[in-house]
């Protein structure tokens, strides 16, 4: 994420948490991340990683790709390669690009995924219970647990799933993994 974005995603969380009526101390419980970490978010000392986002996001009840999407410009009909957001968490090796990003009206969206050999990203619970998703491996293999049940995901391979639980990302190596994720809301 460019710096631009990064501190309207800091302001964005902090308008949330001022919306709900919570305290710093409200969310940290909520969402089980130290006060000092959400303080430091929200005055955009710090970038978030995905597994931070995740937390949030479960606490407040909307998809990752929306909390982003509310801190993007309004993406046009007709998203071109170089206008697709791309946000990188480099400590876990993710890469996200919001190929069809959300829209007023849609209940559905694109991602493309990469994630590097070894990465291992977990997530307690979805944002949105229900959430539909639609994975597809482009390239590489995923090992992809949804609700206690593992799936190896190879290339070419499309699993289809609600998340009503926790789930997990990794990529078992050698090489990346890359995937298109459609995100369909309940």
């Amino acid at each position: 994420m460019g710096d631009d974005l990064e501190a309207r995603l800091a302001e964005r969380l902090a308008e949330l948490r001022a919306e709900r009526g919570w305290s710093l101390d409200d969310l940290a419980n909520r969402a089980e991340v130290s006060r000092s970490t959400l303080s430091r978010l929200e005055r955009g000392e710090i970038s978030p990683t995905a597994a931070l986002l995740g937390r949030l996001c479960a606490a407040y009840g909307i998809p990752m790709s929306r909390l982003l999407a509310q801190v993007e410009p309004e993406p046009p009909q007709l998203v071109r390669a170089g206008q697709q957001p791309v946000w990188r968490d480099r400590a876990t090796g993710f890469t996200r690009r919001s190929v069809s990003p959300p829209h007023p009206g849609l209940r559905g969206e694109v991602v493309e995924a990469v994630l590097e050999p070894g990465a291992d990203i977990a997530y307690e619970q979805p944002p949105v219970a229900g959430l539909e998703h639609h994975l597809w491996v482009l390239d590489g293999a995923l090992d992809l647990t949804v609700g206690g049940t593992a799936h190896a995901v190879g290339a070419g391979d499309c699993l289809r799933y609600r998340l009503w639980g926790p789930s997990r990302f990794v990529n078992p190596g050698p090489a990346p993994v890359r995937y298109v994720l459609l995100i369909v809301l309940p």
